[in-house]
């Protein structure tokens, strides 16, 4: 068996392996920005990388992977924070930080093996944008900043197939080439080296080129080079980050090192909520805690997010929070009574049990096909159908599963909220009206609801309320 996956470079699925001879398969995949508390968005990617970090221990070998992720912890965003709320960067950065990581173990997600970040870097950063400087990739302009000259790299645009158009490539012009403050050669040049401004505060290094900070692209170039060496096995990350992101990556780093950067890429897509895109301004963008608020556990946001092809948009809604609840429910019922019916022997056959399951998740990472297998096995398998034998070989193929998936089956579930009873009886009241089609009482119903500070969500089976996001 082997694993699958599609190349977002090549456009094709393609087996992975691990390049070296050390036999050890390299894996970088872009982190969080911590400015601020990420969002179930964010998560979709980072659950699904999880999904893959996993399948990849369980293929090769805990000991063989390594796993790098990076924390932005300097950029415009988390600058601003530190500036609107008057506390020193490292401070804002570091309480983000620890918000993600219990985020991340709330949601099962295993820890990347080495977890840089940008400002503790910043040596390795310079030195890259040295060498580029050298060999005629980068330009440094009168404000202090330094450029990645676009045109120097004959492969750019390989990844995203961005046209050159879309490049927004300055027409050649016959003045000399000069550099005013915010001047670039090329529309289409990105910043390595940012020049201090003012707005910039106390964020600043010593460099070749004056005071100030790395552009964001460079310091997953630098991070990857020092953990993972010149050329790793896999990148991954938001569909988000592609273009421009992965592709300067891919540029600078090629560049610097005058090798392939990565054998492999691959890219989840997007989470939509409600069918819309999340933003702020029309309430529908959730964080863990928001979740858990309204009484689901993590998770219940975990399976939500692997029941949709990670290469296809998913439609998340609080409908699907209760789907999942009441299949880690089944599953849990079916596991404790499986369990109870195992013997203690394992035998070799029954080789097709729970196996589609698996391949499912080998092929192209096809988490919802995996779900789907997994209940028509349990019903299936029914525990008083198997004998102890049989059962045993399911409980031992239900763990590699469970493993693979993230799923623990021991984590209990999270109580709802607590629902006044003058609240419960205003939404029956609703409910009765709506299954009589007085849709004028139930309309009215429902805004007295609003008014008292709950949510009413229907459902074919019925609804469920909810306190009013905040």
């Amino acid at each position: 068996m082997a694993i699958k996956l599609h190349d977002s470079l090549t456009r094709e699925t393609r087996e992975l392996r691990p390049a070296q001879p050390d036999g050890v398969f390299r894996f970088y995949n872009c982190g969080p920005t911590v400015y601020a508390a990420a969002h179930i968005g964010n998560f979709r990617t980072f659950v699904v990388n999880d999904l893959l970090r996993r399948l990849l221990e369980l293929e090769f070998g805990a000991d063989k992977i390594k796993h790098v992720r990076n924390l932005t912890d300097v950029d415009d965003k988390t600058i601003r924070r530190s500036r609107e709320e008057g506390r020193p960067l490292a401070d804002v950065t570091r309480q983000w930080t620890e918000k993600f990581h219990a985020d991340c173990a709330a949601l099962n997600c295993l820890s990347p093996h080495v977890e840089p970040a940008a400002t503790t870097h910043i040596p390795e950063q310079i030195d890259m944008i040295s060498i580029l400087e050298k060999k005629g990739h980068a330009y440094r302009t009168e404000d202090g900043s330094v450029y990645f000259k676009v045109s120097s790299d004959p492969d750019y645009g390989s990844l995203s197939r961005v046209k050159e158009r879309e490049l927004k490539q300055a027409a050649p012009s016959n003045k000399p080439q000069t550099h005013d403050a915010d001047e670039k050669e090329d529309g289409s040049d990105f910043a390595l080296w940012k020049g201090h401004k003012p707005d910039d505060g106390d964020v600043f290094w010593p460099s070749p080129w004056g005071q100030g900070r790395p552009g964001w692209h460079i310091e997953c170039s630098a991070m990857s080079k020092k953990h993972l060496g010149d050329t790793i096995d896999l990148h991954t990350g938001g569909v988000d980050l592609l273009f421009p992101h992965h592709e300067n990556e891919i540029a600078q780093s090629e560049c610097c090192n005058g090798t392939t950067f990565a054998h492999h890429w691959y890219h989840s897509e997007h989470l939509l909520v409600d069918g819309k895109k999340m933003s702020k301004s029309l309430g529908n963008l959730y964080t863990l805690d928001d979740l858990k608020a309204k009484g689901f556990s993590p998770a219940a946001l975990r399976y939500a997010l692997l029941a949709g092809h990670p290469r296809k948009q998913l439609n998340f809604t609080l409908d699907s929070l209760h789907a999942a609840e009441k299949a880690l429910g089944t599953l849990r019922k079916y596991y404790t009574s499986i369990k109870q019916r195992a013997g203690t022997a394992i035998p070799v056959n029954e080789s097709s049990m729970f196996a589609l399951v698996y391949l499912s998740l080998l092929e192209d990472l096809n988490s919802p096909a995996a779900l789907g297998e997994l209940f028509s096995e349990i019903h299936e398998w029914a525990p008083e159908k198997v004998f102890p034998e049989q059962a045993a070989l399911i409980v031992h193929r239900l763990d590699k599963i469970l493993f693979a998936l993230g799923l623990d089956l021991t984590e209990p579930v999270t109580p709802k909220a607590d629902i006044p009873a003058d609240i419960a009886a205003l939404a029956e009241k609703r409910w009765a009206a709506k299954q009589s089609k007085d849709f004028a009482a139930a309309d009215t119903l429902r805004k007295d609801l609003t008014a008292a500070g709950w949510t009413m969500l229907d459902r074919k089976d019925g609804y469920s309320l909810e306190p009013a996001k905040k």
